[in-house]
């Protein structure tokens, strides 16, 4: 008896489907590793400055010098893979080939020699996170990111695997931001004991990125069939058609010309820079402002039922009110939390309340990141002929570990300008207002400005017709 023949399926569009439930899950467990890599800088500061005792100054500007080098991998790299071989399963090799790196250097980011004094402990610190995010991460999620736009042409897929790395990368950041501090107090609140988390967590993150990859090199993607077409029927495997590859000069230029691909890149940017803070902010607030460190992990935990929600009603939120509407109102659902904590600072159900109301209405537009990268793409190939799919993927990765690592900046540079001691018993005035400062204006002054900034995004509407040309010149060729 012959093999059942699978039935095909397309979306609204007439775009092939090629997803299937095993695919969604093995992605999201990618997204969920390079959350956790991503998140872990968030917590870095208060483990270098109160574990491991450096001095707050030191921590910032290493920190800072080691985002402004990591801020230049991303497009590099992206321009490297595009200039590579291998078809679309080349997206996937980064993972198998980086795996066992993050998994070493997420243990080392925890065994700062503090023994051998600060600058030797800084001069640590720089290189581990340069290693961290500059080399390993960029080398897993540029190509990662890159996946979701040649893996399939069906935008409801896209849409799909979009909710399925946000429920990935913020479970990753709900995960460091629940169990960070109570897990390594119980384990005795030790530089010692942040080392065996930081065990625990490489050896998942290896877990992850394995079972993500070897699903991946097992797919079919979009480009593996002939046709796409409404009426198409199953059809042979086609060839993966490598596009001509762009000077990276060159492709840097028409980057920056797409106005979309820039709102993109500062989309992703100041969200992460916010969320950042936001996971590292909740460590110092309920130390210093309530009293108890342990108590992140109560807001951490109450917060599950809003994300869980969140998830929930994401995909029909953006059906009904569409992308640009979507993080509209994400945006300004950010900020009118931050706005009611500016004039309450020190209660904590209100802190409480307020930091839930603002993860549940960010979520759906955590869903669209790389949704807002495809079109950006599918801009590229209609204004110049070139979709320079990794390279335009790296607003995503330059998002996700510049915008975290930037948050750990700007915290380290309000805790300096706040006198910050770990030493003292109760916090002093200015250590106080250094908290408020980015637990509460940051956030309200930033989504504020990425609402305006996003006013000019009017690409949704666009897109349509713009796929009409760029299909009728193909066909005339």
């Amino acid at each position: 008896m012959g093999k059942k023949k699978q039935k095909v399926l397309y979306d609204a569009d007439g775009a092939r489907r090629v997803m299937r439930k095993t695919d969604y899950m093995a992605d999201m467990g990618g997204q969920l590793a390079l959350g956790v890599m991503a998140n872990l800088v968030g917590q870095l500061t208060y483990f270098y400055t109160d574990k491991v005792g450096m001095a707050v100054g030191g921590v910032g500007i290493a920190m800072m010098i080691a985002k402004i080098i990591d801020a230049l991998t991303d497009v590099l790299v992206g321009n490297m893979i595009d200039h590579s071989k291998g078809g679309n399963k080349k997206y996937y090799s980064w993972m198998l080939k980086m795996a066992i790196p993050a998994a070493v250097i997420i243990i080392m980011m925890f065994t700062v020699p503090i023994q051998a004094g600060q600058t030797a402990a800084l001069i640590y610190v720089l290189v581990t996170n340069l290693l961290l995010t500059a080399v390993i991460y960029t080398m897993i999620a540029t190509p990662f990111s890159a996946v979701m736009i040649v893996r399939t042409h069906s935008q409801s897929e896209r849409s799909n695997m979009g909710l399925f790395r946000a429920v990935g990368n913020y479970g990753a950041g709900t995960i460091i931001a629940i169990i960070t501090i109570p897990v390594t107090n119980m384990l005795g609140g030790t530089q010692s004991a942040w080392i065996k988390y930081g065990v625990a967590l490489a050896l998942g993150v290896l877990l992850l990125f394995l079972i993500c990859y070897n699903n991946g090199r097992k797919a079919k993607f979009a480009s593996d069939y002939e046709s796409e077409s409404e009426n198409a029927s199953e059809t042979a495997p086609a060839e993966t058609e490598e596009e001509e590859a762009v000077p990276f000069k060159d492709a840097i230029k028409m980057l920056l010309q797409n106005k979309y691909w820039v709102i993109v890149l500062l989309f992703n940017l100041i969200t992460n820079i916010t969320a950042a803070v936001a996971a590292a902010s909740g460590t110092y607030y309920a130390k210093w402002i309530f009293g108890n460190d342990n108590l992140v992990a109560v807001i951490g935990a109450a917060g599950m039922l809003a994300t869980v929600i969140g998830f929930v009603v994401s995909k029909p939120i953006i059906s009904k009110l569409g992308v640009t509407k979507t993080i509209q109102l994400g945006l300004m659902g950010a900020a009118i939390p931050s706005l009611i904590r500016c004039f309450i600072p020190e209660n904590f159900m209100v802190y409480a309340a307020t930091s839930l109301v603002a993860s549940f209405i960010q979520i759906p537009l955590m869903c669209l990141y790389g949704v807002l990268t495809a079109m950006t793409v599918d801009y590229n190939e209609w204004k110049y002929g070139k979709k320079l799919v990794a390279m335009s993927g790296g607003a995503i990765g330059f998002g996700s570990k510049v915008g975290s690592g930037l948050g750990s900046v700007i915290l380290s540079a309000f805790l300096a300008i706040g006198g910050y001691q770990a030493s003292l018993e109760s916090a002093t005035a200015s250590m106080r207002y250094s908290i408020y400062g980015f637990s509460n204006y940051l956030p309200l002054v930033v989504n504020l400005a990425m609402f305006l900034i996003f006013t000019r995004f009017d690409l949704e509407e666009k897109l349509p017709k713009m796929r009409e040309e760029v299909l009728a010149r193909k066909e005339k060729k």
